[in-house]
């Protein structure tokens, strides 16, 4: 008689230490001319690089955190012959960031009312007198926006995933609400667009001294 063959144990491939958590997130915004982040971890040990020049803080968001939209249509062709379609293909994805900053400061503003981040027309520094005036042709200038999520391996090592959108553009806004009950939170959501000299709309990392010790 043969061997017998053993069971198929169905938690193969099962690795709980795979499960992320944004547990801290963090939103940096900046100029459309401002540089393109094209290196955010050291290649040495994936440890996390400074933030580059021109790239401001958003500060404090709800807790909701930040919420990625992929916004998927496909055109499809239907057959006579055939009850599901016989082609698909993909007529735009879209990809957006929703998020409701709580800080009133000088990105949150400049991103809600469409001013720049640096430069003319851009707001001083906190603590200063502020004053701008809703135009009577709106601008919308392209962003660069720059998220990232910290999590921890189980030894406490950091892990990130960091997305980049480097053409950005502001396509709503919710209300912003003076009340007693809450803060005041300017909710806003951006548009990824296709940058020309990095050829993507959303450049992707994921690495940290954590990550790296997953090789092993």
């Amino acid at each position: 008689m043969g061997t017998p063959t053993p069971p198929v144990s169905l938690e193969t491939g099962l690795h709980n230490e795979y499960i992320r958590k944004a547990l801290v997130q963090a939103v940096y915004a900046a100029d459309y001319t401002a540089a393109a982040v094209t290196a955010p971890f050291a290649s040495a040990d994936g440890a996390l690089q400074a933030i580059p020049t021109g790239y401001v803080p958003v500060g404090y968001t709800t807790d909701d955190g930040l919420t990625f939209t992929g916004d998927l249509s496909m055109a499809d062709v239907t057959s006579s012959q055939a009850v599901e379609p016989t082609r698909s293909d993909v007529e735009s994805d879209v990809l957006s960031a929703k998020f409701s900053p709580q800080e009133t400061n000088a990105a949150t503003l400049a991103l809600y009312e469409g001013l720049p981040l640096s430069g003319t027309g851009a707001l001083p520094e906190m603590g200063e007198a502020w004053q701008w005036d809703r135009a009577s042709t709106p601008k919308n200038p392209y962003r660069r926006l720059l998220f990232i999520g910290l999590d921890y391996d189980d030894s406490g090592a950091e892990i990130y995933v960091v997305k980049f959108f480097p053409r950005a553009r502001l396509t709503s806004r919710d209300d912003e609400q003076w009340a007693r009950s809450t803060e005041t939170q300017r909710p806003v959501t951006f548009n990824a667009y296709r940058d020309s000299v990095l050829k993507t709309s959303c450049r992707n990392w994921v690495d940290g001294p954590g990550w790296r010790a997953l090789a092993a």
